[in-house]
């Protein structure tokens, strides 16, 4: 099997997309150092080799990604291939829950996946999200309200949530102005 692959440009950095006919497996900052691991883990799950090229989903994900940061789309409806275990897939499922411009922190999410205790396995799936972005993991932050944690950068999760707060109309605290 094969597994398409490309770069493309956002507001935020370089960014590496692949998929398949099954769908996006690979929405993810370029530069991320844990992105070596995570096409790994895709191409032993999928048994799959990457190759260079494009898919016709790719044309969807820069259409939705591009009104994405022009505030016009706030949910995404893209075929999605999520690769990893089935406690990593009801993570990033449970992020698709948290709605545009708001966060949860990572206690909250666990108790919204529930389980309290599973606090630092939900982290650990939260960080190991190959689909960013899309799957908003940049929405889960530190139980004080500090952003912690994001594989593409902490100044480039501060500028997505603040791109969604804009749009929203609302303030840093999520208050609306």
């Amino acid at each position: 099997m094969k597994v398409w692959y490309k770069h493309i440009d956002t507001p935020v950095g370089k960014m590496r997309v692949a998929g398949n006919d099954a769908g996006i497996c690979v929405f993810d900052f370029a530069y991320r150092k844990a992105l070596d691991g995570i096409w790994t883990r895709i191409e032993r799950s999928l048994d799959a080799a990457f190759e260079e090229g494009d898919h016709p989903f790719f044309t969807s994900l820069e259409m939705q990604i591009n009104e994405y940061f022009a505030g016009t789309r706030r949910v995404f409806d893209l075929p999605l291939n999520l690769v990893g275990t089935e406690f990593q897939k009801s993570v990033w499922n449970g992020l698709l829950d948290i709605p545009y411009g708001h966060t949860r922190s990572y206690k909250k999410q666990s108790i919204f996946l529930g389980n309290e205790k599973a606090i630092r396995a939900v982290a650990r799936a939260n960080g190991e999200n190959s689909i960013a972005i899309i799957i908003p993991c940049h929405r889960v932050i530190g139980e004080n309200g500090s952003l912690v944690g994001y594989g593409g950068g902490l100044p480039n999760k501060r500028k997505l949530l603040e791109l969604e707060w804009k749009h929203l109309g609302m303030d840093q605290q999520g208050s609306l102005f």
